[in-house]
């Protein structure tokens, strides 16, 4: 029967991971003289999802809990906020 060997070298159990590069960051475009701040301001807001959704909530709670979709209640809500937004 073979005899089982006995290693004497120390056992290193884990090791640091090796140094990776970080990858560039891509940098944001300066903004143009072509257009200035104001006319970014002048865009209606989109409106806050959290206003969405409780516009939304709304409506199913108006149906009685029942039937409809909620992707359905979503976009109504979006769309009539988006509305009240650019009329102001």
């Amino acid at each position: 029967m073979p005899t089982k060997r006995v290693s004497e070298k120390e056992v290193v159990v884990s090791a640091p991971p090796p140094a990776r590069h970080k990858p560039a960051t891509p940098r944001r475009p300066r903004r143009s003289a072509a257009r200035p701040a104001a006319a970014a301001a002048a865009a209606p807001a989109a409106p806050a999802a959290e206003q969405i959704a409780h516009l939304a909530y709304f409506y199913w709670e108006a149906r009685g809990y029942q039937g409809g979709s909620p992707e359905e209640d979503w976009l109504r809500a979006e769309q009539e906020l988006r509305a009240q937004a650019s009329a102001v």
